[in-house]
């Protein structure tokens, strides 16, 4: 992406002659159309190559230093979940049919808040039934051409608890599937949309929100966090790599929480005499 904007922003110029007026330009140009944080991704993208280029004696000096960063005031962006009874009325609506469909996926990802592509590398022999587990250790790469890829960090590998109900439901699917081979994946070109499309009509269906597969993750992020579960607990069930991540993603639900501690807090010193 960093490429393709650099040559439409610059086709002409060359490495040799970028000073640090035109470097400014380039990143002005870009700021029209993007937030700050945006053109500060951009700017480290393509000042990583300039330095290189600086070490290996292309150029003999580094046109990136002391650039002003601009860009577009930041939209307000709130993140998309269903509440518990929504949530409830879009499961009741899903085809659970005994064989294998996307509707099933739905159904993990909203009762594990697994990613999309962890969830299509879910095979059999990942469930433990007997301790009711699920073992996060791989992802599909399904905007390349298939086949297992490694998690998105380290503390994205990780074991998820699963309810009772879902342990049955799934140990009966997959009894009879390939122990190795991905139960949701059928062939190797697979296409978030077709998911979100399908959630998208059942959404309307039932006169929920639309959300996308991604809502649900933080579905069930939310009304873990809702029902008292620790910020720490929840971001090891998402397989964040660090708390922080966490607190920043779900900040206006926990500041929500925070509101309504305050109001526990009153009550119990309002009792004191």
């Amino acid at each position: 992406m960093t490429l393709s904007w650099l040559k439409k922003l610059a086709p002409g110029l060359k490495l040799c002659d970028v000073s640090r007026v035109e470097y400014q330009q380039i990143l002005n140009a870009y700021a029209v159309y993007h937030e700050r944080q945006t053109t500060m991704d951009f700017h480290h993208q393509l000042k990583g190559a300039v330095i290189d280029a600086v070490d290996e004696g292309y150029i003999p000096r580094d046109p990136t230093r002391k650039t002003i960063i601009k860009g577009r005031t930041p939209s307000s962006k709130k993140i998309k979940y269903l509440n518990q009874y929504e949530l409830h009325t879009l499961l009741s609506s899903l085809d659970l049919s005994g064989k294998i469909n996307w509707d099933w996926l739905i159904l993990l990802v909203a009762k594990t808040g697994m990613r999309f592509s962890e969830a299509l590398a879910v095979t059999p022999s990942d469930f433990d039934f007997a301790h009711q587990m699920l073992s996060i250790s791989k992802t599909w790469d399904y905007k390349g051409e298939g086949g297992f890829l490694p998690t998105k960090n380290k503390s994205s590998v990780r074991k998820i608890q699963l309810d009772w109900q879902t342990v049955i439901q799934f140990a009966e699917l997959v009894k009879n599937l390939v122990p190795d081979k991905p139960i949701f994946v059928t062939k190797a070109h697979v296409y978030n949309s077709t998911v979100n499309n399908r959630l998208a009509r059942y959404c309307k269906r039932v006169h929920v929100p639309i959300i996308s597969i991604h809502g649900l993750r933080h579905t069930h992020a939310s009304l873990l966090l809702f029902a008292g579960v620790s910020i720490a607990s929840v971001a090891r069930r998402l397989g964040h790599s660090n708390i922080t991540t966490t607190q920043k993603t779900y900040l206006h639900i926990i500041q929500e929480l925070e509101n309504q501690d305050v109001d526990l807090i009153m009550r119990a010193l309002s009792g004191l005499s």
